[in-house]
């Protein structure tokens, strides 16, 4: 039987156990929502404050220059870069994940003239879905959703692009980013990774695995805050040929030669529309310290044996209870959430974080837990599992409060 104690020996043996203080989390509370929100790094706030009192409200406009806010994007870009498997400027931080993906699906289009199918996974997180549908539908293209297991199949000399999410979002369950990859580009078709939920949780490697695009939030796993800039991956290989279809000034190669006519930057700073939101860039470059000498081979151990625990957990303590799991068993398969299904899951959720235990729920039925190895402790997952089969099994969840449903889930 697994024990706290055990749990506890965990975390002292823990080589990323010092990471924990990087970040402002509340005492009282276990966070396992980094899959979400990521948990906000100890050194924001003075970087922050700095920004305003300093470079905003006495370096003005001279900031862009003296305080080297102009490249910020691309050195913040740089940095993710390390964490991905890209190459140096080979990303840059910009807009939302869903105008990223637009721009990359349309310019990946533009390359694959005569193809007529972007193939996308049913099961994907809907913006990824809807914003193919809008390029499909303004492209020409056809898009066809099929369900993960027959992606591979699919496949074939029709399809102008494959678009898919390396990890899940509702379980959690990884692709096979190499293989899937090779199967591609032997069919033709180029590949774009959404990587929302596995940057920052685990080694990617985009160009050992020869990725053709990316795009991925900075708010998840790389703790850049709430609506943080998200960033976009063109493997070098392409960029000449890139023509994305939001050409805004930033992206041009002489911005500020103010020409009437439109020339693409020579390099990653196309994938550039308008000014940078400098505040949310300052923010998430200095999250990004978080991972300064961070092994992130020792990364993905912690992730595996976090989630591997939470499922032996879940098998221990809530049999009877009406919960399956929803995430693959195999960590192999796997990104950094364990997921679980539950027929009165939102209930069970509100209750949990009612008692400072913070998932999250996805409809219709699936509680979400996000393993964040930087900060996420052992005895946390242990924690979790007592509160949670405590809520189950005296229907603490049973209330109009826990059922009533609030704008975000």
């Amino acid at each position: 039987m697994i024990t706290r104690e055990h749990c506890a020996a965990l975390d002292a043996a823990d080589p990323l156990a010092h990471c924990r203080t990087r970040f402002a989390l509340p005492a009282d509370t276990i966070y396992l929502d980094g899959n979400s929100l990521g948990a906000m790094p100890a050194n924001v706030p003075s970087r922050i404050e700095r920004a305003l009192k300093d470079e905003w409200a006495h370096g003005l406009i001279r900031s862009w220059n003296d305080a080297d806010w102009y490249p910020a994007p691309q050195r913040t870009g740089n940095r993710i870069a390390t964490l991905i498997g890209a190459a140096q400027d080979e990303v840059i931080v910009a807009d939302s994940t869903s105008v990223n993906l637009f721009k990359v699906l349309v310019a990946a289009t533009r390359m694959r003239p005569g193809r007529g199918v972007i193939l996308a996974e049913r099961t994907n997180f809907p913006t990824d879905v809807y914003i193919a549908s809008s390029v499909a539908e303004m492209t020409g293209c056809e898009l066809r959703c099929v369900d993960p297991d027959d992606i591979v199949a699919a496949i074939d000399d029709s399809v102008a692009i494959v678009s898919l999410t390396h990890v899940n979002y509702k379980t959690g369950k990884r692709y096979d980013m190499e293989a899937v990859t090779r199967q591609a580009h032997e069919a033709g078709a180029l590949i774009v990774w959404d990587l929302c939920h596995s940057a920052g949780a685990m080694p990617v490697n985009l160009n050992h695995c020869d990725a053709d695009f990316a795009v991925g939030c900075g708010y998840k796993y790389l703790n850049g805050g709430p609506g943080a800039p998200a960033f976009v991956f063109v493997a070098s290989r392409h960029i000449e040929a890139v023509r994305q279809p939001l050409t805004g000034w930033h992206g041009h190669s002489k911005p500020f030669d103010f020409t009437h006519d439109y020339a693409p930057h020579p390099g990653i700073d196309r994938m550039l529309t308008g000014t940078a939101p400098q505040l949310g860039v300052i923010a998430l470059e200095s999250a990004l310290e978080a991972f300064e000498g961070v092994d992130l081979d020792v990364l993905r151990e912690k992730s595996v044996a976090l989630g591997n625990l939470f499922i032996d957990l879940t098998d221990q303590e809530l049999e009877g209870l009406g919960c399956t799991l929803a995430s693959p068993r195999d960590a192999a398969e796997r990104g950094s959430q364990v997921s679980l299904a539950h027929a009165e899951g939102y209930a069970i959720m509100q209750a949990l974080i009612a008692r400072n235990v913070i998932g999250d729920f996805r409809a219709p039925d699936i509680l979400r837990f996000g393993f964040a190895p930087l900060y996420v402790r052992y005895v946390d997952i242990w924690d979790t599992l007592a509160q949670l089969k405590d809520i189950i099994a005296t229907r603490a969840w049973d209330t109009a409060e826990f059922r009533s449903r609030k704008s975000v889930t």
